[in-house]
């Protein structure tokens, strides 16, 4: 991914809300399998990381990345962006 296409989720990212979020449990089989549904579905997608989760957001971002074959956007402080390419009919065209 380019520095150009990056810039451009990242503006897109700007005007969603998480809708997943990381507890206590920290990544578990059914986070990652909720994250890969998204990913399907949305393309582009914002997780919260709680207070209550140990784990630094950076390493989750890196592990769910990994796990759901997708891309990290941006992590800024307690919040992670993904953006995963779709095989057919893409709802986001990167430039």
């Amino acid at each position: 991914m380019t520095s150009k296409q990056r810039a451009y989720l990242k503006g897109l990212a700007m005007n969603i809300n998480p809708i997943i979020n990381v507890g206590k449990a920290s990544l578990t089989p059914e986070v990652t399998e909720a994250v890969n549904e998204a990913l399907e579905k949305r393309e582009l997608i914002k997780i919260g990381v709680l207070k209550n989760c140990m784990d630094d957001p950076n390493e989750i971002a890196r592990v769910l990345a990994e796990r759901t074959r997708s891309e990290v956007v941006q992590v800024i402080g307690k919040k992670i962006v993904l953006y995963k390419q779709p095989k057919k009919d893409a709802k986001i065209i990167l430039p």
